[in-house]
């Protein structure tokens, strides 16, 4: 699907001042958000989204970039998580193909213990996700002897290889499916906008009836009547909640997790490796992702919510150390392109300080007695779910009308192809226009398609960016449109002044082109990873 004719953001912010009160404001653009917002425009509801920064700016784009229902969860006995991850799970691949395809994993056995002890614990758990994901199952689970091992994954190291297990998830571009379903909740009617901020919440009495947001590029402030507000901001979801109530619990307990890229070499092939149990008994992920090779991730609590959180030492030595033990040629500090953490919003237990490790998965919604809906928690996998369940919180609490009947999980997104458009790429390939799916044709008509950037990104990407995409700086581009600062971040800030130009020539006289890139620069050095002595590579 083409939105060939989708609102420029000048039009959508006209809609704030014409529309005289909404059915539904939220608050919050990553996935949770954008869920909601095509929940309800699908169901012919009023609604308007409204983003602090850009669209999945944070944890939204700062996933393991894995579609899964949860392995570890099954030694949690959380098998009805594990159930609904696994048919979201289909569910995300049939409706953005472009975006999202199964991945088979291998998780390496080392030694007789490991053919036998690990081979029979694991393969039970692989047998009972497979049997849970009944008919969405997307592949089998198996052993795989040595040899075949070597071949299937040949960076993995030889050395007392006993084997391995088999399975199959997903795996995805998270924040470009996050663009998709903004484009997609505009075409249904929506007004969803990026870079701009909710700064207050409007009364009727004790209840909440809308909010003040202010547009970060005008510093124009707009008062946004609404029936009810949605509290979507993940890890930020009690500083909302604080404008409503200042003596609100904490609901959150945020943990963060770290990954580092590095180039394909370290893990050639096309497979994934899940370490289950480290050293320290956590899980380890080594992921091929557009051209490069995922490490990570780590499970650490943090106090603070930074909107540009920072690796600690021990996380970087906890995964290289790890991955050592897994290839064949283990990378350094100086092979690391990219380093990016994501912030978890871990829903907090009452009165209980644990260990992340411990902390619920499973997503919350609280309804306020000022009628502010609040959501956090839950997995990109299920953001569609976690959509329906907060609605129909918002429905039975009498805050919206139900509206007509809508099924999100038969909504293609925009871009998704009608066929197999791909031509067999996908998103563990080099970045390049099998990405944008059915949108592929409006960019190799746009100028500048053959002149690339950088490998991955043309100057007509950036013009689509721009034009379909809402992107309003030169980090917006290259953080999220193109990934190429999660990929390598070097090369991203080499080519700043050149994107910066060419969004010049697509926005309006407002932007500037030289405080834009100088502003990605500062961003992206903290994406190198510094080496103990504070040198660069």
């Amino acid at each position: 699907m083409i939105d060939q004719d989708a609102p420029s953001r000048e039009s959508l912010c006209a809609r704030l001042d014409t529309r005289a009160a909404w059915d539904a404001v939220i608050v919050g653009g990553g996935a949770t958000g954008l869920g909601i917002a095509l929940e309800l425009a699908m169901r012919g509801l009023r609604v308007a989204l409204l983003e602090r920064e850009d669209f999945a700016k944070g944890t939204s784009s700062r996933a393991t970039k894995l579609l899964h229902g949860g392995v570890r969860y099954l030694a949690q006995g959380n098998l009805a998580l594990v159930r609904e991850a696994l048919a979201e799970r289909s569910t995300v691949i049939g409706n953005a193909p472009h975006l999202a395809q199964p991945l088979e994993f291998l998780i390496p056995l080392y030694g007789l213990c490991g053919r036998v002890r690990d081979r029979a614990f694991y393969g039970a758990g692989l047998h009972l996700y497979d049997f849970l994901a009944g008919r969405r199952n997307i592949g089998h689970a198996r052993f795989v002897g040595p040899a075949q091992v070597r071949e299937m994954s040949p960076g993995i190291k030889h050395e007392g290889l006993a084997g391995a297990l088999a399975y199959w998830d997903g795996q995805f571009d998270d924040a470009r499916l996050a663009l998709a379903l903004a484009r997609t909740a505009i075409a249904e009617g929506a007004c969803a906008l990026n870079h701009f901020e909710v700064v207050a919440l409007l009364r009727e009495g004790e209840q909440v009836r809308g909010v003040v947001a202010q547009d970060r590029e005008s510093g124009r402030r707009h008062e946004i009547r609404a029936r009810c507000v949605i509290n979507a901001t993940g890890v930020w979801v009690d500083t909302l909640r604080r404008l409503d109530d200042t003596d609100s619990r904490s609901i959150v307990a945020p943990s963060q997790g770290v990954h580092l890229v590095v180039d394909r070499e370290f893990h050639p092939g096309k497979r994934a490796i899940l370490v289950p149990r480290t050293s320290d008994g956590r899980v380890l992920f080594i992921v091929p992702w557009m051209g490069k090779t995922i490490l990570g991730t780590t499970d650490t609590p943090r106090a603070d919510v930074p909107a540009e959180p920072a690796a600690f030492e021990d996380e970087i030595d906890f995964i290289l150390r790890e991955t050592a033990n897994r290839l064949a040629r283990a990378p350094t500090r100086t092979d690391v392109r990219s380093i990016w953490v994501g912030l978890r919003p871990l829903v907090r237990p009452a009165g209980d300080d644990v260990a992340s490790q411990r902390v619920s998965r499973e997503h919350t919604v609280l309804v306020a007695r000022s009628g502010l809906v609040s959501v956090t928690g839950g997995k990109w996998t299920t953001y569609r779910a976690m959509a329906h369940d907060v609605v129909e919180h918002c429905v039975s609490a009498g805050l919206i009308d139900p509206g007509r009947p809508a099924d999100t999980a038969k909504r293609s997104l925009i871009g998704a192809p009608g066929g197999d458009a791909s031509g067999g790429a996908g998103v563990a390939d080099a970045p390049g226009p099998h990405l944008y799916g059915a949108d592929a044709a409006e960019l190799d008509s746009l100028p500048g398609s053959n002149r690339a950037i950088a490998p991955g990104l043309s100057e007509a990407m950036v013009r689509f960016a721009v034009r379909r995409e809402y992107a309003r700086s030169v980090e917006d581009v290259l953080a999220r449109r193109s990934r190429l600062l999660f990929l390598d971040a070097e090369a991203a800030a080499a080519v700043a002044d050149d994107v910066a130009s060419v969004m010049a020539s697509e926005l309006e006289p407002g932007f500037s082109p030289e405080a834009s890139a100088t502003a990605f620069r500062a961003l992206a050095r903290g994406y190198r990873l510094t080496d103990r002595d504070g040198s660069r590579r």
